[in-house]
């Protein structure tokens, strides 16, 4: 890799193969720097750092430094009902991610529920029966080959779900 004075312009410009880090805008090498780095291992590591059955009723929502006004927070969004699993280890969360970092990240665990969005799936499920109109269900009923009338109301379903 060499490194080259553009004299057109006002920057220096890289030949060869460039690192990730010097082809990210500013913006975003800003954020990395103020500790958002912690924030993209932790949620590619989660499964790794909480284990696999709290895994599937939690996952991180924002990571937030410590300053001068507060303490390292981690947002935890936990499904709704699951909220005392996690609080009994809450200290052994915090255990592995600093001692997955190296050193005193996660000072303190906040936990936000959630209704479980499968639920919500699950009632619009049940109203399969009432996907046509009136005026067309009559017409499809009224049909003696039971495989078009399979289809029909199955293209209706699609109809109603777009």
């Amino acid at each position: 890799m060499q490194f080259k004075n553009n004299t057109k312009q006002r920057f220096k410009t890289i030949q060869g193969l460039r690192s990730f880090k010097d082809t990210l805008p500013k913006n975003i090498k800003k954020i990395i720097k103020k500790k958002g780095h912690i924030f993209s291992e932790t949620l590619n590591n989660w499964k790794y750092i909480v284990g696999d059955d709290l895994f599937k009723i939690c996952y991180p929502k924002s990571f937030k430094n410590s300053n001068k006004f507060g303490v390292s927070t981690l947002q935890i969004m936990v499904k709704r009902g699951h909220e005392i699993d996690l609080e009994y280890s809450k200290k052994i969360i915090m255990d592995k991610m600093n001692s997955f970092f190296g050193y005193a990240v996660v000072e303190k665990l906040k936990f936000i529920s959630f209704d479980d969005a499968q639920t919500k799936f699950k009632e619009l499920d049940t109203n399969e029966n009432h996907v046509t109109n009136i005026k067309y269900a009559d017409r499809i009923n009224s049909i003696k080959n039971d495989k078009i009338k399979k289809s029909l109301l199955e293209l209706t379903k699609l109809f109603k779900q777009r």
